[in-house]
């Protein structure tokens, strides 16, 4: 069975290429069924986010320049213009490409977890389009228990790597259960958008979204269980946050340090951590030279970032070496199933041939023929029949200048040295 990964992604063509040749969520049951009958590929499946749109297909003789005439034509682009951008792998490659992959090892961010999810998605409807198949599906779970090994034995993704990130991730390293704080977050932005999610996934305790209107403030808020107030109300609010992170595009500070004095004053002096992502800032500097505040700039996360994305330069270099590894076992245990469907052909028609000699022999002894001269005869006709072929086919072989074949006959039939004719290169006829 051979492998193909066609692709396309942020390395190899801008975002007006990417969108051209994306898939949405509606189109991916139709996509896949076209793509099977369309293209001579017998199990398929697709990936399609913002980065990336990657065909993983699955058949013994694969036609590559089919699959990307197949995207094209259904894009309504030439197939030029998708070999200008596009990527392909066969075989042990498309293996270690897909475990690259999942593993966020071929990410815009390195390490990033939520392309494993995408890549689960993508199992997820081939299964349900039924365009999966057993050795595509095989493929996918071994991508899967590879991604998680990654995570495991190496430190990819223990380290932030975007602003929102690190800003939550320092909170819980100030305040260990989440679950029990507060957080304000002030802006409605993208970046405070991400800085909620990860705040919600995390588990924190409340989400209060403070904005300039109260309407954007709810829309963030409201999926998340959240609470919404205008910006007017933050000092009103303030002692209850522990975490407040601030994001706005105001050209003057939002919270100056004699709230913050207040607050702490109520909060009889509990800790409160404070991140300034703005550029201008939002929180006045002089908020950090007070007793009980962990106030960061977008700089300091900065430096988090650099550091973090060092230390997962090195992790990848050790998931590199696990997903070579991954890839040598997965095409190992490929080999092994592509033996056990030959051994079990030829098993199928040894028994074949004995049931038709057994059933002769059975109606001799019928007949008072006498048992051991038909038992003798079926021995004899049985071992014909299964030496017939395979001495046709050595022959065949070797006279073609294969001589290679006598060495895997020898070793498959385990004839060694000592072995009767072994050093005899003529294959005798069977009677």
């Amino acid at each position: 069975m051979g492998f193909i990964a066609l692709g396309i992604n942020h390395r190899t063509a801008g975002v007006e290429v990417r969108e051209r040749v994306s898939f949405s969520p509606e189109q991916l049951p139709d996509a896949l069924q076209r793509l099977r009958a369309e293209a001579g590929a017998d199990e398929v499946a697709i990936l399609s986010t913002c980065n990336r749109t990657e065909l993983y297909c699955a058949q013994e003789q694969l036609d590559a320049d089919r699959l990307v005439e197949w995207v094209a034509r259904f894009h309504g682009m030439t197939a030029e213009e998708l070999r200008r951008s596009s990527y392909l792998h066969q075989d042990a490659g498309a293996v270690n490409h897909m475990m690259r992959v999942a593993a966020g090892l071929d990410s815009m961010v390195l390490g990033e977890p939520q392309i494993l999810g995408q890549m689960k998605d993508a199992w997820q409807a081939a299964r349900t389009a039924g365009t999966l198949g057993p050795y595509l599906d095989r493929l996918f779970q071994s991508t899967f228990n590879m991604a998680k090994q990654v995570r495991t034995d190496t430190a990819i993704g223990e380290n932030p790597v975007s602003v929102a990130f690190a800003a939550v991730s320092l909170a819980r390293q100030i305040f260990a259960d989440l679950r029990r704080s507060t957080a304000l977050l002030i802006g409605a932005g993208e970046t405070i958008a991400l800085v909620a999610r990860h705040l919600f996934e995390q588990g924190v305790g409340r989400i209060i979204v403070a904005n300039r209107t109260l309407q954007r403030a709810e829309l963030l808020s409201e999926p998340l269980g959240g609470q919404a107030i205008v910006l007017t109300q933050i000092p009103d609010i303030l002692a209850e946050c522990d975490v407040v992170i601030s994001s706005t595009a105001s050209p003057l500070p939002i919270l100056g340090k004699g709230a913050v004095e207040r607050a702490l004053k109520q909060r009889r002096h509990k800790p409160m951590f404070m991140v300034d992502i703005a550029v201008p800032r939002d929180i006045e500097p002089e908020v950090g030279s007070l007793a009980d505040v962990y106030l960061y700039t977008v700089d300091d996360l900065h430096e988090v970032i650099e550091e973090n994305m060092r230390s997962r330069q090195g992790a990848a270099e050790a998931a590199e070496r696990l997903i070579e590894l991954g890839t040598g076992e997965f095409m190992q245990r490929l080999r092994a199933l592509a033996a056990v469907d030959v051994v079990r052909s030829y098993r199928q028609k040894a028994e074949q041939a004995r049931d038709q000699e057994l059933h002769k022999a059975l109606a001799k002894l019928q007949r008072g023929a006498d048992p051991e001269q038909v038992m003798t005869e079926m021995a004899r006709l049985l071992t014909n029949k299964l030496l017939h072929e395979p001495s046709v086919q050595l022959k065949q072989m070797t006279a073609q200048g294969r001589i290679e074949a006598l060495a895997l006959a020898q070793e498959l039939f385990a004839l060694g040295d000592s072995a009767p004719g072994n050093r005899n290169t003529t294959v005798q006829g069977d009677s």
